[in-house]
């Protein structure tokens, strides 16, 4: 499924939907950050996705992880809930979808990675590296405040 997302555009469709979702910040003891290019929008990206019914943000962050990128991990903290209606992503079936998603931090603790159909790649990326990579604004923004290492939650 190929996906469209919009930042702040004038010209995009309007949201029709919110899909609470996880979005995961996972950093190793030696200041990886892992990382997927994703593969409906070839975006690189946080691992993460929308939760299901009867589960926790918690579960949801650690299932998304396990399945995008075959990694186990432990959350270790809140960076923020970021759901600016700026941000919208049209897909072809007609859904456009106002951006929610709680941003979770977490370590490694065990898993091999592999890719999956959501994720093209997988990687672990330095600081420095990830200026390197082709990631959404949006994105951008939970690592950034991730990174800041701020004990207070984004909130918006």
């Amino acid at each position: 499924m190929r996906r469209i997302d919009y930042l702040n555009d004038p010209t995009a469709p309007k949201a029709n939907s919110i899909v609470v979702a996880t979005s995961v910040f996972v950093e190793s003891d030696d200041g990886q950050i892992l990382i997927i290019r994703r593969t409906d929008n070839a975006l690189w990206s946080l691992p993460g996705g929308g939760m299901e019914p009867g589960e926790t943000v918690i579960g949801c962050a650690v299932r998304e992880v396990k399945e995008e990128t075959g990694i186990d991990v432990e959350a270790t903290g809140l960076v923020g809930i970021f759901t600016n209606p700026g941000h919208v992503v049209a897909y072809p079936d007609g859904e456009v979808r106002q951006g929610f998603s709680i941003c979770v931090s977490a370590r490694p603790v065990g898993g091999v990675v592999r890719t999956s159909e959501e994720s093209a790649q997988v990687a672990w990326a330095s600081r420095d590296e990830l200026t390197q990579h082709d990631i959404h604004p949006e994105i951008r923004r939970r690592i950034n405040q991730a990174l800041a290492h701020d004990p207070r939650p984004y909130l918006d």
